[in-house]
């Protein structure tokens, strides 16, 4: 049985609302204890980023939920032309941030596409991987013979986990104590790192007639959960012993009191494993596909923060596999951190560049820190 071959020919995103600088971020977001974050500047010195997306206004109302970002962003692959919504056969949709638990995100965003067909829907769960993932479903659907078009996305709606009043109960319980009424930097440092937004690929069993694909050549993941503890995490609390115990361990007041529906992260930990991990996934898969890494042309590396730049840099050439920085590709300053989605908005940017000829190699590379988990892929500009 021959395999098909599987190519994006055609990417989309979308923003909600205008970007969000600097230093409009505690307008959107809301000061905890009503002071301002003793944080946010060493943190936003460290990350560089400039620009961010919040599906919010200025008084904390929501303006777009998740799956609704995620349904314009799969319309502005077909010009919002709705009639060609039929033309899914799949939809593969990624976030680490859904509106709900039940029902699930893909289904959430197909019930926005009310005109298209009755299809399989899949949601794969995770944090930044979850994107990846999708698209690899995808993939591999497409390769079997499955089907022959398919929706992939990955996007997040993070701002409603980071606006002051998720904090507020946990800073009065803590001045109540007599006790620092600023919350611990585990939970504090994402509030200035992520982004919301939403990105779709196009993905079919031909490439385009006319213009450009994006040939998939193979997508490769690893976890490695089997040795390492939780590093990002919700709804959850980490204990001494590095276990994770459940939200639903704890009484509602203790949900509300720890703000356990924060999302946060041990940075020891992170700044430990995430890069020294991600580059021994990328040299092994490069070796299983006999790729040396100066044959890539654009390495689009997921960074949460600037401050990982140069560490992957300084690692890839440990690891023989150097990548000049003249060939990474990265957005992270102008649209912030969007987990899931940030790999689809790099290849998006770059898709729609001009930059693109044929025979170009774009690697792609997405660490998840949740457990440590990693995503790397080879596309072919065709």
């Amino acid at each position: 049985m021959s395999l098909n071959s599987v190519y994006i020919t055609n990417t989309s995103v979308f923003f909600p609302n205008d970007p969000v600088s600097n230093d409009e971020m505690e307008e959107y977001l809301g000061y905890i204890d009503n002071k301002p974050s003793k944080s946010k500047r060493i943190v936003l010195r460290n990350n560089g980023i400039k620009n961010r997306f919040y599906a919010l206004n200025k008084e904390g109302k929501t303006t777009h939920t998740n799956a609704e970002m995620t349904a314009l962003a799969a319309r502005a692959l077909f010009g919002n032309d709705s009639s060609r919504l039929k033309e899914i056969e799949l939809l593969s949709c990624g976030t680490s941030s859904p509106d709900q638990m039940m029902p699930s995100h893909g289904v959430m965003v197909h019930g926005l596409l009310p005109e298209a067909a009755a299809i399989e829907v899949v949601s794969p769960a995770g944090v930044c991987c979850a994107g990846m993932h999708a698209f690899k479903y995808a993939y591999l659907a497409i390769k079997a013979g499955d089907v022959a078009k398919a929706v992939a996305t990955g996007s997040e709606r993070f701002s409603a986990s980071l606006v002051s009043s998720v904090f507020e109960d946990e800073a009065r319980q803590l001045k109540r104590l007599e006790e620092n009424p600023y919350i611990g930097f585990e939970k504090e440092f994402l509030r200035w790192m992520l982004s919301d937004g939403a990105s779709a690929f196009l993905m079919t069993d031909k490439p385009n007639e006319n213009g450009l694909s994006l040939r998939v050549e193979w997508i490769e993941g690893v976890s490695y959960a089997n040795e390492k503890e939780g590093c990002m995490y919700m709804a959850c609390e980490k204990m001494p012993d590095g276990t994770l115990k459940s939200y639903l361990e704890f009484s509602p007041e203790e949900i509300v009191n720890k703000s356990l529906l924060s999302i946060k992260q041990d940075v020891r930990l992170l700044s430990e494993n995430i890069v020294p991990l991600g580059g021994v996934g990328l040299k092994a898969a490069l070796e299983k596909h006999g790729i040396k890494s100066e044959e890539v042309d654009y390495f689009l590396p997921h960074m949460s923060s600037d401050f990982f730049r140069d560490k992957i840099f300084k690692r890839l050439i440990e690891n023989e596999t150097a990548i000049p920085y003249e060939k990474w590709f990265v957005n992270l300053t102008t649209l912030g951190n969007v987990g899931a989605a940030s790999v689809y908005l790099m290849v998006d940017e770059l898709f729609h560049s001009g930059k693109l000829k044929k025979g170009d190699k774009i690697l792609l590379l997405v660490p998840e820190s949740a457990r440590f988990s990693y995503m790397y892929s080879l596309l072919t500009v065709c």
